[in-house]
């Protein structure tokens, strides 16, 4: 799967090792035989269930997998857990349910520590693969993530691909239609690279809030990835106004919390939209100690339609002095 990432004026950025695909030379299961409908919905749900290594032998062709059922990571079979697509497979929630599920504070995924909200496990990895038409709407306690919903260890993600994956229509605080993410261990980094987030208008992310990514206090580290055409499509913002159901920021990326960092380099953020802030990105540290740094980076036509900060166009910013902006364009 090349993904076809438009490459920003100042070029791509190189990735750190640590931002970069996990091994795959040993796996621990491999889904499939040979054939395409080897590849099931369960198959890949027990896979994950028993973590480690995974990967894909489903015949030459790319193949779409069907999810009946959402996968859901357990906590004590790591530490290191990998889902490899080799670049060939779709995972679609048919527009019914959440992909991809792990939560370290969840007790039926089984609590591995008495501080679940810090712990440095699992380590989840997901690489090479495409999440499609996930659908978070019916989900009340561990609401948002319409693809993919993580609380707590770490989390990785490399050369993915998300389309038309949804979360909840409104809302001052649910959102990642494609991902949200909580609790990273000691406020390490989310680390995102060579990832589409939509594309086009057919295959936009769209939620309450933060149409590609969601986060309460988590630093994502972004690299060499696209946004566009997703949408934030709630109304009233947060805390929402009198009257309305909230929620309408972060078109592409919505952070909110208190000390946590958001990097951008080499990535190209554009025509995703917000009702109300943040057309691109929303970005609130209530402490005002979150930083903003924007490197080789391209963000254009991503209206707000509510609110925005002066001289960032698509970007709404609460947190420490200015962002950073290096060799890249806002318009």
């Amino acid at each position: 799967m090349e993904l076809d990432i438009p490459e920003p004026a100042a070029g791509f950025c190189a990735v750190p090792a640590t931002a970069q695909a996990e091994s795959i030379a040993q796996p621990d299961t491999v889904i499939g035989n040979g054939s395409p409908a080897s590849c099931t919905s369960a198959a890949v749900v027990a896979a994950v269930a028993k973590g480690g290594v995974i990967t894909f032998n489903c015949g030459a062709a790319p193949v779409e997998i069907e999810m009946q059922q959402t996968a859901k990571v357990i906590n004590n079979t790591g530490p290191r857990i990998v889902i490899d697509g080799g670049g060939k497979v779709t995972l679609n929630g048919q527009g019914q349910r959440r992909i991809l599920y792990m939560n370290t504070c969840d007790p039926d995924q089984i609590w591995t520590t008495p501080h679940c909200q810090n712990q440095d496990h699992p380590q989840l990895t997901v690489q090479n693969i495409t999440f499609k038409n996930g659908n978070s709407k019916s989900e009340t306690q561990y609401d948002g993530g319409g693809a993919i919903w993580v609380r707590g260890g770490r989390f990785k993600l490399v050369n993915t691909r998300f389309e038309n994956n949804v979360c909840a229509d409104a809302g001052p605080d649910v959102g990642g239609a494609a991902v949200r993410v909580f609790s990273q261990y000691q406020g390490l980094p989310v680390y995102v690279a060579n990832s589409i987030f939509g594309g086009s208008a057919e295959t936009a992310n769209v939620c309450s809030n933060g149409g590609g990514l969601s986060s309460i206090g988590v630093s994502f580290s972004i690299y060499n990835s696209w946004f566009s055409h997703n949408r934030a499509i709630g109304n009233g913002a947060n805390p929402s106004r009198s009257g309305t159901p909230g929620g309408g920021s972060g078109g592409a990326i919505y952070n909110d919390g208190n000390d946590f960092d958001l990097f951008l380099c080499g990535t190209t953020i554009e025509n995703n939209h917000a009702n109300e802030g943040g057309g691109a990105v929303f970005f609130v540290s209530n402490n005002r100690q979150g930083t903003l740094s924007i490197e080789n980076s391209l963000l254009r036509s991503n209206p707000s339609l509510g609110f925005e900060t002066a001289n960032y166009p698509g970007i709404f910013f609460l947190g420490r002095g200015n962002p950073s902006v290096v060799r890249s364009t806002i318009q």
